[in-house]
């Protein structure tokens, strides 16, 4: 009878580990993230973990209206210099202490004056912040900023623990603690982050994975392979060119969303020695840059023509599109002239490890050559690349922005004077002003004219060389079921599950 017994035993653990397995989703990721501290994040596919991790003041729908998260209610008073929020009651953090108003100005307080911090320049309107009740929050601006709101749909809108953050201090990203559905396991650098269900979050019941396992794979082909061979069940970043067979294959989905966000080349014009070049001083070097460059060609090539042309940080589509500068056609002898008496120039370009974003850099190196540029062209790991480019030390790099909700800041963070994410120190009265303008009003009316002000300062001065418009584009496995991508991109996972 021994032998049926261990039958049994064997049987009992394939049936667990199959159990556990349908309670667990993997998914892969483009690049490993950064630190995975909301303060200090600074890279898309953070925001994948962070949203699983960490709840938000505010959250986006489908239609792009703010809808209520940990905040209920909310209201501007006083011409737009002050935003007092009801928070959600009954809240608890990971850790099972409360979620109130303190959190809430502990949080803000913290993403304000944290040395590093990438949310300063995101709300930095914020004069004070004051606890008016255990659920209500005041916060107080220096001046009228309409999109702080929807800064708080981001990262700056991302609660952590008050005790965790304190107690850990500089070490908190090595174990964040939030009010998100699912609570932090592990992470294992350049292999996998794992996080678990909390059975305590105050929408547990709209979540069915028992775990999260982000697995970050940088070739797109190898994420693919990697779903069709069962070890993930869902993917981002698909290559366009694979789109069409993936809807061919009946043991996956093929999933798209229109994107808010651009892909361009952002240039050092200021931020240390490395900025001391050609391309970097003279905005007419810049100019033969982009007039070399076929955008639809870019488009055709490596992207099967799915995504759109643009020189804008505003998509076609966008109510914020200036039609009145269209995307250029490639321009070689206009290039050329830009180029007149300037003399030779060489430029080096950073680009991540991708094959497709390594395609697009010699596709580029290619086409200014014919215009006389030299481009070195260096692969750079994903986060290496980022700290490289704070540092200044770079003079150029291929990047993208997922984008935001509201214009500002798809322009503000990467482009504002001092801004925490403004690689490149550009820095223009002009552009300025014109976002302080479209920050003061929440009218479309006198929104429009500003960041059409701001368009043309950047088509002058030209800091991003703006080059198309994304698609987000996943695969899953067919069985996974309730998976809606918003504009953003960002995954959530409420009312997702697995068929059985």
């Amino acid at each position: 009878m021994r032998w049926r017994a261990l039958v049994a035993a064997v049987l009992l653990a394939l049936v667990t580990t199959d159990a556990q397995a349908a309670t667990q989703l993997r998914i892969g990721l483009q690049d490993d993230p950064d630190t995975l501290d909301p303060a200090l994040n600074w890279t898309y596919v953070g925001r994948h973990v962070l949203q699983s991790l960490c709840d938000k003041l505010v959250d986006i729908d489908a239609q792009l209206n703010l809808v209520p998260m940990l905040a209920t209610a909310w209201q501007w008073t006083d011409e737009g210099k002050t935003l007092t929020l009801t928070l959600r009651d009954k809240v608890t953090f990971q850790d099972g202490t409360p979620f109130d108003a303190a959190a809430v100005k502990f949080n803000l307080d913290r993403e304000l004056t944290m040395p590093g911090s990438r949310r300063k320049s995101e709300i930095d309107a914020i004069q004070s912040v004051e606890t008016t009740g255990p659920l209500i929050v005041t916060i107080h601006l220096a001046k009228p900023s309409i999109p702080l709101l929807a800064a708080l749909a981001d990262r700056a809108g991302m609660m952590v623990s008050p005790k965790a953050a304190t107690e850990a201090g500089a070490n908190f990203a090595q174990h964040p603690v939030c009010a998100g559905p699912y609570r932090f396991v592990e992470r294992v650098v350049q292999d996998h982050i794992t996080l678990e269900r909390d059975p305590n979050h105050w929408r547990a019941a709209e979540y069915h994975f028992d775990r999260l396992v982000f697995v970050p794979i940088t070739d797109s082909t190898v994420r693919l392979t990697n779903l069709r061979a069962g070890q993930l069940d869902l993917v981002e970043q698909v290559l366009p060119t694979d789109m069409a067979e993936v809807a061919a294959d009946k043991s996956l989905l093929d999933i798209e969303a229109t994107g808010l966000g651009y892909s361009g080349i952002t240039i050092n014009v200021a931020n240390g020695p490395k900025a001391d070049n050609p391309t970097g001083k003279l905005k007419a070097v810049r100019k033969a840059i982009s007039l070399a460059i076929d955008r639809d060609a870019l488009n055709q090539v490596a992207f099967d023509g799915r995504f759109l042309a643009g020189n804008q940080p505003f998509p076609p589509g966008s109510p914020y599109y200036d039609a009145g500068f269209p995307v250029p056609k490639r321009d070689l002898a206009g290039a050329k002239a830009a180029l007149a008496g300037i003399g030779p120039v060489t430029l080096d370009l950073l680009i991540p490890t991708d094959p497709v974003r390594a395609q697009i850099g010699q596709m580029i190196q290619a086409m200014l050559a014919e215009a006389g540029i030299t481009v070195n062209l260096f692969q750079t790991e994903f986060v290496t690349l980022l700290d490289r480019a704070r540092r200044g030390d770079f003079q150029a790099d291929l990047l993208a922005w997922s984008g935001r909700v509201d214009p500002d800041l798809i322009i503000a963070p990467l482009l504002g004077c001092g801004a925490a994410g403004n690689d490149g120190h550009f820095c223009s009265e002009d552009l300025e002003a014109a976002l302080a303008a479209g920050r003061a009003s929440p009218d479309p009316a006198v929104r429009k004219p500003a960041y059409a002000k701001a368009v043309a300062v950047l088509q002058d001065e030209l800091p991003v060389i703006y080059l198309y418009h994304t698609l987000w584009l996943y695969a899953a496995k067919a069985k996974l079921q309730g998976f809606k991508p918003l504009p953003d991109g960002i995954m959530r996972f409420d009312g997702v599950r697995m068929a059985p």
